[in-house]
């Protein structure tokens, strides 16, 4: 727990550093690129890149089929250390929160999956707030929520697009490992 030391907020990402979200990434990005192509827009290699690539129905059913998936995912996810910090801290009394970039409803699932729906003060998932990480927007609405300023809180998460949100967003990140298995 030494690593949050010094910090007044220490906000968490979900999939791969609270919990592993059971989602078949691949097949996301092939009925992706069937619903483009059926839209007549041109297949994305993934289908966070079919959602700045697409518009009006095509998006909204790009959004819908990352929603559906990663609801389910969050149902048959499996909790991650981090999960006990985060517990730890709010039951210490800091400010904590969870910023993703999967739906709010899928990081609420999740926490409700493992127990942790009270230990997060806020939750800001991809739908929460207009643009999605790593724009700073959703970690800063974050940190609102608990009433912490950036400069005073800590994200932790597990990619360079974690990263690059802290940094955007004059926080500073602590990076934890990847558990790809149960």
């Amino acid at each position: 727990m030494d690593r949050y030391e010094g910090y007044d907020a220490v906000v968490f990402d979900l999939d791969g550093t609270v919990v592993h979200l059971d989602v078949d990434w691949a097949r996301v990005d092939e009925e992706t690129a069937d619903i483009l192509e059926s839209h007549g827009y041109r297949p994305t290699e993934t289908a966070w890149g079919a959602l700045d690539a697409a518009d009006g129905d095509a998006a909204a059913a790009v959004t819908a089929l990352l929603a559906d998936h990663e609801r389910r995912g969050a149902e048959r996810s499996w909790r991650l250390p981090a999960a006990d910090d985060l517990r730890a801290l709010a039951d210490a009394g800091r400010p904590t929160a969870v910023c993703s970039l999967n739906c709010e409803a899928a990081v609420r699932a999740a926490l409700a999956e493992h127990g942790l729906t009270d230990a997060a003060d806020a939750v800001v998932g991809r739908d929460t707030v207009g643009p999605r990480k790593p724009d700073p927007g959703p970690l800063l609405a974050a940190l609102r929520r608990t009433d912490v300023p950036p400069e005073r809180a800590l994200f932790v998460g597990d990619s360079e697009s974690d990263e690059l949100t802290a940094t955007r967003a004059g926080v500073d990140f602590a990076y934890v490992y990847p558990v790809t298995s149960a």
